[in-house]
C-alpha cells in the first residue's frame, strides 16, 4: 500500500465531497431548467384545457370534471420536478459547505 498521511486523504476527502456538491448543484439546475418547462407539458397543458372548453360546450360535466382533475396532477408534476431540483442544489451546496469545512480543519 501507498503511505498515505492523514493531511492527503482529508484533503482527498474534501476534494471527492466539492465534485459531489458540484454534480449534485449542476444536476438540479438541469432539472429545473429542462423538465420543468418541457413542451410535452405544456402541450398537454394546452390540450386540457381545449377539452375543458369543449366539455364545458357541449355541457357534459364529467368531462369537465376529468380535465380539471388532469390540470391538478400536471400542476403536482410540475411541482415535484421543482422540489427535486430544489432538494439537489440544497445537497449539493451542502456538499460544498463539508468540503470547505474539512479544509478549514486541515489548514
Amino acid at each position: 500500500m501507498f503511505p498515505v498521511s492523514i493531511h492527503e486523504f482529508i484533503m482527498t476527502m474534501a476534494a471527492c465531497l466539492f465534485l459531489m456538491g458540484m454534480l449534485c448543484a449542476g444536476t438540479g439546475v438541469f432539472i429545473l431548467v429542462s423538465r420543468a418547462f418541457s413542451k410535452d407539458l405544456k402541450v398537454i397543458a394546452q390540450q386540457t384545457t381545449r377539452l375543458a372548453q369543449k366539455g364545458i360546450a357541449d355541457d357534459v360535466s364529467g368531462l369537465v370534471g376529468n380535465a380539471s382533475a388532469l390540470v391538478g396532477a400536471l400542476s403536482d408534476l410540475v411541482k415535484t420536478i421543482s422540489g427535486v431540483g430544489v432538494f439537489l442544489i440544497l445537497a449539493g451546496f451542502l456538499f460544498v459547505c463539508a468540503a470547505y469545512y474539512l479544509v478549514i480543519q486541515v489548514g
